[in-house]
């Protein structure tokens, strides 16, 4: 799963009639990129030496974040975001009333308007779970060679042995609620599916949360150790039925469960959530072509677009040597300064293993070898992973394969998130209050029940 690096933030403004117009105080915003609106919240407050504050990303949940230079002279204030590698240069105007400025990340410049704000706008996420809860949970942590990984094992009270479920993160480092712009759909899932008696472990990525080891360096067949250490741990406990531990992956996830299954007899089962059937190359030039359309491109400049991210990819998954590398990208856009900035900036995502693997690697070859029940979900408005194209491939593969215990579904109006979505955009993600349609979770949990049975 994708993830956004920029963050929104509030500012605030208190003023009397008699001072002159302040930065202290609480602010508010929306910073708009690539069709991405992001609430932003600072708050600033006077300290004995200096200006100090903090910064929320509402919309992504994340809030707190210090701010590690607040400065305000002449009327301009000065802010550093060491931990987003991100600043914020901005005007207040003579009645304290707006800033008009700039957010700078990654060498990308936006414009940002703050407003002071009397509170912050709360985030409405009707669907996460909230105590007292008729289940039991644990915190928990085994290894994998010098990895510590950690997470949370929720199951129904009671003795047991309990039917399982590993859930498998998407792509970029995630903890193990799978959190994304303010949605924890991992932690709907496991409280769901717990609720229905079946007991659920969700996992830190590595080197996030409480799990240790280097995340930048690892690739999809190094996080398919991670889970073949989880299942196990899985099966080495006494509350856990051996006979029905299975694995939930979602996006990468989906990518990685069939990887595990097809070398471990023991997993009973594997739910794909939005998986693919086609080397990432394929999966990115795709999205960029759908990202394309809904920017208001023709279908003529994106169809160009697409094709041009193709040509690159192309290159960066077959070029074994990586300054030769560099320099054929950098070709593909000879005469266009501003194309050949946006690649360098890129270059250290497009030259590291995990992409250069996601790239090259084909799903099919795993999932030809899966034995164990299937189930394949897929939403029609998901603008990351082509649903009409990924399902019949997986369908396909898996009966090569001779698995014919497969189930696969198109699910109407839902996105890369399984929400109940307009356009299927990622803008949408952080707007929509839902986390996870309630269809999907309860077509999960009655397919792994029918083959508990």
């Amino acid at each position: 799963m994708i993830k956004l690096l920029m963050a929104g933030f509030v500012l605030g403004i208190l003023v009397s009639a008699a001072d002159p117009p302040s930065a202290v105080g609480d602010w508010m915003g929306t910073l708009s990129f690539n069709g991405v609106n992001l609430r932003i919240a600072l708050h600033i407050k006077q300290t004995a030496a200096s200006l100090a504050g903090t910064m929320d990303s509402l919309d992504q949940g994340a809030l707190g974040i210090p701010l590690d230079h607040v400065s305000f002279s002449d009327g301009k204030l000065s802010l550093r975001i060491a931990a987003l590698q991100a600043s914020y240069e901005g005007k207040l105007e003579a009645s304290g009333k707006s800033l008009s400025g700039t957010f700078t990340q990654g060498g990308v410049s936006i414009p940002l308007d703050l407003k002071p704000t009397s509170e912050p706008v709360a985030i409405k996420r009707p669907q996460e779970p909230k105590p007292p809860f008729p289940y039991l949970g644990e915190e928990v942590g085994y290894e994998n060679g010098d990895v510590h990984l950690a997470g949370t094992f929720t199951k129904p009270k009671g003795d047991g042995p309990f039917p399982a479920v590993l859930l498998i993160t998407g792509s970029g480092q995630q903890n193990r609620d799978e959190e994304i712009l303010g949605h924890k759909p991992f932690w709907v899932l496991a409280d769901y599916l717990t609720r229905r008696g079946i007991a659920v472990l969700r996992v830190d990525d590595r080197g996030i949360g409480g799990s240790t080891g280097v995340f930048r360096t690892s690739t999809t067949e190094d996080f398919a150790t991670d889970v073949t250490a989880g299942v196990k741990y899985l099966l080495g406990r006494s509350d856990v039925d051996t006979r029905h531990v299975g694995l939930i992956g979602h996006s990468e996830g989906g990518i990685i469960a069939p990887m595990v299954a097809a070398k471990m007899p023991q997993v009973a089962f594997i739910v794909m959530l939005a998986g693919t059937a086609l080397p990432g190359d394929q999966i990115v030039a795709d999205q960029v072509y759908k990202a394309n359309i809904l920017a208001g491109a023709s279908p003529e400049k994106a169809a160009q677009a697409r094709d041009f991210e193709a040509k690159l990819l192309s290159i960066d998954k077959t070029e074994p040597n990586a300054e030769a590398r560099e320099k054929k990208m950098l070709a593909l856009a000879e005469g266009e300064p501003a194309v050949q900035k946006t690649i360098r900036e890129q270059m250290p995502a497009l030259q590291s293993p995990w992409y250069r693997f996601f790239l090259a690697y084909d799903p099919r070859t795993a999932l030809i070898k899966v034995k164990c029940p299937v189930l394949a979900l897929d939403g029609a408005k998901d603008t990351q992973v082509d649903a009409q194209q990924n399902i019949p491939l997986i369908q396909a593969a898996l009966a090569e394969g001779g698995n014919r215990d497969v189930t696969v579904k198109i699910v109407p109006g839902v996105n890369h998130l399984f929400q109940e979505a307009g356009t299927g955009a990622f803008s949408e993600y952080a707007t929509i209050e839902q986390t996870i349609t309630p269809e999907v979770l309860d077509t999960i949990a009655t397919w792994i029940e029918k083959r508990m049975r």
